[in-house]
């Protein structure tokens, strides 16, 4: 541990936090820029939302979601709609602060104009989305899973998914929202930073009971009912690539600010926490994604008053030593340079207390700085899905050409959002104005567009037209000019059209520089 940093360059760097723990050059790193804004609830929502807007059937698996305070008229405006349609719905919404973590904040409302009276909104922007009123129950007890997923690469797209999960409990038993139980969180949130302060939590030696069980004894216990187990974890993978997919252009965009193309800088990969609720039918809700989910493998235990001790965890131990274990097998930067030397061997990694002790099962583990065989080590608890599966869900990718667009047009190395005259240069070199679309009114349409984006307070740290704003003129453009067609058609014919034209563009400039 260097907690002031470290001269000498390392293999890789594990920062506790973000990519920006530590100022590095080389090696990998085991965060992305931008990970932790990206998947915070209010850009996730409107990430996941543009996708819904392009393909409403592959991302039905993201409850409807109102970002607040800027979309509370319309949040009144089509509940009220909604009701007036269906005068017997009577639904509930969760309340969840964009940047609150371990259950911090989160409430049930029947009402949107609860939301006014439950706090100042104003000051702590939040999503308000559909609460599942009907989940899956086991022991009549609401649960989530919390799968981890490696993502071991951006450019090219790499996505691993861990065999096995946490099934995080509740500690009362369950019972569809009413007025009277809406502040019971102990039944209705499932986060395990509240429920084990709950009288009813349950600490168990073994991963099949308790307030915390492996996912794979839920999966069992779904199995031996006659549920379809293989078709849940299809679902499961599905949506996993599907949100990665959603995630990847925001990205894209904070990589190319603090590692630009064609420099010497360090590669990244990272282990997020998919967070994901069971319906009763067995359809996969995504809740949330954590860019730093807990690794701790342990408890505090209270001993006696003020006083505790940590207590080994056999069900995060069983889950978590395996995942960081086998990220760094796939990312072991030595692993190409002893196949390239006939060795097929990896490092002890003796200082790290945590990995070692799945060492110690082994029957012959090496001593100390010796090195222990790679056919010694478990199987890979890591599945490979993507690119594996990238024939079936390459269709989605419609918003990662966006925004190879939109950094092609960046212009200044490092900047995260489009100047007008990068705008400007976008929309003559790929030939989109005419007599009907004049360049006046592409000037009227950046300001109107980045001017609103600004005012939602996405962040004033530099002035421009941040991506969101970008995919949003792109629709517009694509509306304009292919008006018959659905949305993501249009939305793919004006990229093919951009990319068309700007590949002639630049063949002309080679045969004007060989002239």
């Amino acid at each position: 541990q260097f907690p002031f940093g470290r001269r000498l360059p390392c293999d890789i760097y594990w920062h506790g936090v973000s990519f920006h723990d530590n100022n590095i050059f080389s090696g990998q790193v085991n965060k992305f820029p931008g990970m932790m804004e990206t998947v915070r609830k209010i850009t996730l929502s409107r990430a996941m939302r543009t996708m819904q807007d392009l393909f409403p059937l592959e991302y039905n698996f993201y409850p409807r979601s109102w970002i607040m305070p800027e979309e509370l008229p319309l949040f009144v405006a089509e509940v009220r709609m909604m009701k007036d349609r269906n005068p017997s719905w009577k639904p509930t919404f969760i309340v969840k602060p964009d940047g609150g973590c371990q259950g911090d904040g989160i409430y049930l409302i029947k009402d949107p104009s609860d939301i006014r009276l439950t706090g100042s909104i104003q000051s702590r922007p939040a999503v308000v989305q559909e609460y599942i009123c009907k989940p899956l129950l086991v022991d009549k007890l609401k649960f989530d899973i919390r799968l981890y997923v490696l993502l071991k690469s951006l450019e090219p797209l790499e996505i691993y998914i861990a065999k096995d999960g946490l099934s995080r409990f509740c500690t009362e038993p369950y019972q569809e929202p009413t007025l009277k139980n809406l502040h019971q969180v102990f039944m209705h949130l499932t986060n395990y930073s509240l429920n084990i302060h709950s009288g009813n939590f349950i600490h168990s030696a073994s991963v099949n009971t308790g307030s915390k069980r492996t996912f794979s004894s839920i999966l069992c216990r779904l199995s031996s009912r006659g549920a379809d187990v293989k078709k849940l974890w299809s679902d499961i993978i599905s949506l996993v690539i599907k949100t990665i997919i959603a995630l990847t252009p925001e990205l894209k965009v904070y990589y190319q600010s603090d590692i630009p193309a064609g420099k010497p800088g360090p590669t990244c990969f990272q282990i997020l926490g998919f967070d994901i609720l069971l319906m009763k039918n067995l359809k996969p809700i995504l809740l949330e994604v954590n860019a730093n989910p807990s690794m701790r493998i342990e408890h505090e235990q209270e001993l006696s008053p003020g006083v505790f001790e940590n207590v080994p965890s056999p069900v995060d131990e069983e889950v978590k030593v395996a995942v960081i274990r086998d990220t760094l097998r796939l990312v072991d930067p030595q692993k190409k340079k002893r196949k390239d030397t006939h060795s097929e061997v990896l490092p002890r990694l003796t200082p790290c207390s945590v990995l070692c002790r799945r060492c110690q099962s082994l029957e012959q583990a090496p001593e100390a700085g010796e090195e222990l065989p790679e056919a010694a080590l478990p199987s890979l608890c890591l599945k490979q899905v993507f690119p594996k599966y990238a024939k079936q869900f390459s269709y989605l990718r419609l918003v990662d050409r966006v925004a190879a667009l939109f950094i092609r047009f960046l212009g200044v190395k490092g900047t995260t959002k489009l100047g007008p005259t990068g705008f400007r240069t976008f929309i003559r070199n790929c030939k989109l104005s005419n007599s009907n679309f004049s360049m006046a009114a592409v000037d009227i349409l950046y300001i109107d567009i980045t001017r609103r984006w600004n005012s939602m307070g996405i962040d004033h740290k530099e002035s421009g037209m941040c991506l969101q704003a970008f995919v949003e003129a792109f629709f517009c453009l694509a509306q304009k000019k292919y008006k018959s067609l659905p949305l993501h058609d249009q939305v793919a014919s004006l990229i093919e059209l951009c990319e068309c034209r700007l590949a002639a563009l630049r063949g002309k400039r080679l045969v004007w520089g060989c002239g």
